[in-house]
């Protein structure tokens, strides 16, 4: 096992206007499971595949522990791949899937068949190892590609989008099996993926790109609850976060007619960048419901025209329209799934004192609490 350290490490195609991934920084631990997250073409996968030596690193340099892997082919990295297709061979049976990679190294058949039969008691695999990857189910043939790399007992597991062919009750299973196994395991892991629910359940800590520059690395409930920026404000959670811009007042920011305080350090900042107004995020879950008879007269609430809602049983997701400086403004809310508004409803909403976040409207950078 060993750490991995990536050291403003770029990569530029050949005719690219921007690299793909651009001067990147990023320690993982001995031992550690990151997940780099990002929207289609942040640069996520290009990150993985430059750690495997499938990409040329432009500028820049990889540390595999100690050792500068930059510029090694990928058999010498020691590591152990599992890609997005299964990548198995039809022909052959699970086991000789899985100990291949032993059979070309050498290996002797006893060793190679402890080894198999090792790693397919780990993943439950023991009763399919003369079977052909056809007669396997997705999940199945995952885990296959997934015991092909425990054999193979690499420092380093690379895992890209592995769970994007599952359906979803599906995913959900295998996704807690891969995070048990690495546990267990004990080997250094980066995972890919999309599905930024995925990188909240799975991840020791998340690393968000876009654009190939990492705005954010940090554990699941730190990102969430502290988001470096709007854009990893907006990425991290489901539904996502409701991000509002708003006048900058003497006494705070207003939420309809409601104040939302705000600390000098913040307001001082946002001054200085030269701002008027400033972007106020507010969770679904950090807003509450007010009777229209004890909130619209007190003049004290955001009123939220209801246009769809999303039951799902013991919660429900209010998704509606807001007048916010004389624009309409979608919000969703979290409500009670007990309760349910109706279509074309009106909410009055107030935000959780000490829920709400602030990002400036100039660089996209959170403010001071």
């Amino acid at each position: 096992m060993a750490s991995v350290t990536y050291r403003k490490a770029t990569c530029t195609y050949k005719g690219a206007e921007r690299p793909s991934v651009n001067a990147l920084d990023l320690e993982i631990a001995d031992g550690e499971f990151l997940v780099l997250v990002g929207p289609s073409g942040c640069g996520k996968s290009t990150s993985l595949r430059m750690l495997a030596g499938l990409e040329e690193v432009t500028d820049g340099a990889i540390h595999i522990g100690d050792k500068d892997v930059t510029y090694l082919e990928p058999k010498d990295r020691d590591i152990a791949m599992v890609f997005q297709n299964y990548a198995l061979y039809p022909h052959m049976t699970v086991a000789d899937n899985m100990g291949f990679a032993l059979k070309i190294a050498g290996v002797d058949k006893a060793t190679i068949r402890a080894k198999v039969e090792e790693a397919a008691k780990i993943l439950d695999l023991t009763e399919y190892l003369d079977r052909k990857p056809k007669a396997l189910s997705g999940g199945q043939r995952q885990r296959v590609a997934m015991g092909r790399a425990i054999v193979r007992e690499p420092q380093v597991f690379l895992m890209d989008e592995p769970l994007s062919n599952l359906d979803a009750k599906l995913r959900v299973q295998t996704r807690t099996q891969i995070a048990s196994l690495q546990r267990r395991l004990g080997i250094t892991t980066v995972y890919v993926t999309h599905d930024q629910v995925e990188a909240m359940t799975m991840g020791d800590r998340v690393a968000v790109l876009k654009d190939g520059l990492l705005q954010q690395v940090d554990t699941p409930r730190n990102m969430y609850d502290r988001p470096a920026n709007v854009f990893v404000a907006g990425f991290i959670g489901s539904p996502a976060m409701n991000l509002i811009d708003t006048d900058l007042a003497e006494d705070g920011v207003r939420f309809g007619d409601a104040v939302v305080p705000v600390s000098r350090e913040a307001r001082e900042r946002a001054l200085a960048e030269g701002a008027t107004k400033v972007t106020l995020g507010v969770r679904p879950e950090h807003l509450e419901v007010r009777t229209a008879d004890g909130l619209a007269k007190s003049g004290n609430g955001l009123a939220v025209t209801v246009d769809v809602v999303e039951e799902l049983g013991s919660d429900a997701y209010v998704y509606g329209t807001a007048k916010i400086d004389g624009e309409a403004k979608s919000l969703v809310v979290r409500v009670s799934g007990r309760k349910v508004p109706a279509k074309g409803e009106t909410l009055y909403v107030v935000a959780h004192a000490g829920e709400t976040h602030l990002f400036s409207t100039v660089t996209g950078e959170r403010l001071a609490d």
